[in-house]
């Protein structure tokens, strides 16, 4: 509206749900954006995932008997990554934006300042927190301050707006230095937390190659390592590309079981084969190959199910953090950003710095503390995600962007922990093959299975005489509810049509 362009926007609104949305948006956390540039006609990636500090070792979350202690790693000072948020947005504006950087932060200042009225669903989620928001007194004295009758109270964050001040007025060094970073640091230093200055001082985003695959006549644009997310979604549809899967019908048995096939075999390399590139040679041209994929197609079986042992050994646990969030962000000039970010699960590790108002992530929990032991996403991993000093966990974050004729048609993303992945792949062959509108493509069931725990989620609203000639295949299945929350754009003849996923209340489009 002032005459920004895509990056603007997102700026913008990434800032700003800092303040509207702190279970998921945030300063204190990190995340991944994909970007498609009309002027060069290229495609970007932005990896500003956080990292593991530099006094962090690969056993710090196993206790005096060796066994995993997933407290430490999901609450408290302990669980919190070096931030990247605003770094990877500074980033942003220094390639491709046009409004003066502080402009962009003033919205996000006024929002944290004269404060909002919480909407009954932002109200219920803080009760369902409650206990872990009153632990910190600093966390409970800002979130909690009317609790338990938070409906329609104004949530007013004066200590937040003072830190936007400092990023609005010195950028990237309002945060990784000066007063900012010397409050995260002193707070840190106070709680046992590892987070020191020169932490802050030393973290740096990067620049990465986007990572492509086609599907048919489309061209896939995502993310690729530390994101898990772009290489599986290219490994499955390269697996799916060898059926006809319109002729199976739309969450058919048949379908579904095929799925099902496809993700347990993701989900298992993902454990095996997923890290930070800068720290493990990940096999991304292999995983991602045409020839790769027909290796597994081969190994599938129509209606016939492999059970998750037959793939690769492992342990299950059944848990999942939804609170996530992604953006999509069209201009009128073609630019298109897709971007997802993060505190990792529900208001992080439940801590704010004092002085800050800077809610803080708990993203050292999605690196693996022991091989073989379930995150509190019920995700397995080994060697190529154990902890180092100043590595980027890995992520299920999925921004993505499809490409027809070499131009943008979709962009998407969500939230939703480790169905994710499984989301975006099933929003693209619902437009791709099914030739769905994105309204229809968003709101249909879905379904979820990461390789273990061997279980098959179907959302409620699947078929249930579908699933049980799916059980009766030997597949064990449980009903769950929504998990996940698509943000997409489609731009046909000249037009942008924007969907947000009906499964969150707050979830919406907006054009101007």
């Amino acid at each position: 509206a002032q005459g920004g362009n895509a990056y603007d926007a997102a700026i913008a609104v990434g800032f700003a749900l800092a303040v509207v949305l702190p279970r998921a948006g945030n300063i204190g956390g990190g995340g991944f954006m994909v970007i498609y540039d009309e002027d060069s006609n290229d495609t970007y990636a932005i990896d500003y995932r956080e990292k593991a500090p530099a006094a962090s070792f690969r056993d710090m979350y196993l206790d005096e008997n060796g066994e995993f202690d997933i407290l430490k790693s999901t609450f408290g000072f302990n669980a919190i990554g070096i931030p990247g948020t605003v770094h990877g947005f500074w980033s942003v504006h220094q390639k491709f934006g046009s409004l003066p950087w502080a402009d962009l932060i003033q919205p996000s200042i006024v929002l944290a300042e004269r404060g909002f009225i919480m909407s009954d669903y932002m109200a219920d989620t803080l009760n369902k927190y409650s206990e872990k928001m009153s632990y910190y007194d600093e966390t409970r004295n800002i979130f909690l301050r009317n609790y338990p009758n938070l409906k329609k109270s104004r949530l007013i964050q004066n200590d937040l707006a003072k830190t936007l001040k400092r990023i609005q007025k010195d950028g990237v060094q309002g945060f990784y230095s000066g007063e900012t970073a010397s409050l995260i640091a002193k707070d840190m230093k106070e709680n046992g937390g590892l987070i020191t200055k020169k932490d802050l001082k030393n973290y740096r985003p990067i620049w990465r190659e986007t990572l492509r695959g086609n599907f048919n006549e489309h061209e896939i644009v995502t993310m690729g390592p530390p994101s898990s997310g772009g290489v599986h979604i290219i490994q499955m549809l390269n697996i799916l590309e060898n059926y006809d899967l319109a002729k199976m019908g739309h969450n058919s048995p048949t379908y579904t079981a095929l799925l099902t096939e496809s993700m347990k075999y993701a989900y298992a390399d993902r454990s095996k084969y997923l890290g930070d590139p800068e720290f493990f040679d990940v096999p991304v041209q292999s995983l991602i190959s045409k020839e790769y994929a027909k290796n597994i197609y081969k190994k599938i079986k129509l209606n016939l199910i492999t059970p998750s042992e037959k793939i690769l050994p492992g342990s299950e646990l059944e848990h999942e953090s939804i609170d996530t969030t992604h953006f999509s962000v069209a201009d009128k000039n073609g630019n298109i950003v897709s971007n997802t970010y993060t505190l990792n699960s529900g208001f992080g590790s439940g801590v704010v710095i004092d002085g800050t108002g800077i809610l803080m992530n708990n993203e050292m929990d999605d690196f693996v503390s022991a091989p073989g032991v379930p995150n509190q996403f019920g995700l397995i991993g080994g060697e190529a995600n154990k902890i180092e000093p100043f590595k980027r966990p890995l992520s299920s974050m999925t921004p993505t962007i499809i490409l027809k004729e070499g131009k943008p048609i979709y962009a998407t993303g969500s939230p939703g922990g480790s169905r994710i992945i499984t989301t975006v792949l099933q929003f693209l062959l619902n437009t791709l093959v099914f030739k769905m509108e994105i309204s229809d493509a968003t709101v249909v069931p879905r379904i979820h299975h990461q390789w273990k725990p061997d279980v098959l989620m179907l959302e409620k609203g699947f078929d249930v005489q579908h699933a049980s000639k799916i059980e009766s295949l030997g597949q064990k299945i449980y009903f769950s509810g929504p998990g996940t929350a698509l943000e997409s754009i489609e731009i046909k003849n000249g037009l942008f049509y924007g969907f947000g996923d009906t499964r969150r209340p707050d979830s919406k489009a907006k054009g101007l």
